[in-house]
């Protein structure tokens, strides 16, 4: 069982602190990325296992925020117009992902899109841990219980998202999903 959202010792963690550690486990992917762009190494299989990455943490962390967090969050603060432009923004970090899996390292632009995305993001998380994560404080929301779902739900989706499909399913086209990587030319 994973152990999302909860320090070692068991104890809960509140929402807030769940939600900025998986912002750090993202910035540090993409700083990662990064320096192999920097240094200009040409290590294909881990920019690749990078960017899986990048999109397995992304798409699991904004669910839990689109499914849990800004529901609570819309509920309980005056300010739609806040978490509408999260939410926008959520939906063209989804639209990179999804061009992402379908690529691979030396494809055109692979390593633009994903500067752009990490460019993206970067925006996103300021904005989310300064403006809607002073709001949360302020509200009335218990951040510990809210913590607990969100771990349950991340915990879920880690389920969900790493077991294998059924045989019947693994038979079906994969439209768009990830394929193993394209052997070195």
């Amino acid at each position: 069982m994973s152990t999302h959202g909860k320090p070692k010792s068991g104890a809960a963690i509140d929402a807030l602190e769940l939600l900025k550690t998986d912002h750090e486990k993202v910035k540090s992917l993409f700083r990662e990325f990064e320096s192999l762009c920097d240094n200009d190494e040409d290590d294909d299989e881990r920019k690749f296992e990078l960017v899986d990455d990048i999109c397995y943490e992304l798409t699991v962390h904004s669910m839990i925020e689109e499914e849990i967090f800004y529901p609570v969050l819309r509920s309980l603060i005056d300010d739609d117009q806040l978490l509408d432009e999260a939410e926008v923004e959520h939906a063209g970090a989804r639209d990179l992902i999804s061009q992402l899996e379908v690529m691979y390292p030396g494809d055109d632009h692979f390593d633009a899109m994903v500067t752009v995305l990490g460019e993206e993001m970067a925006h996103h998380i300021d904005k989310e841990e300064s403006e809607l994560f002073d709001a949360a404080r302020r509200s009335a929301i218990d951040l510990d219980d809210l913590g607990e779902r969100l771990s349950a739900r991340k915990d879920e989706l880690d389920d969900d998202l790493s077991s294998p499909p059924s045989p019947v399913d693994a038979m079906e086209p994969h439209n768009g999903a990830r394929r193993t990587p394209r052997p070195p030319n």
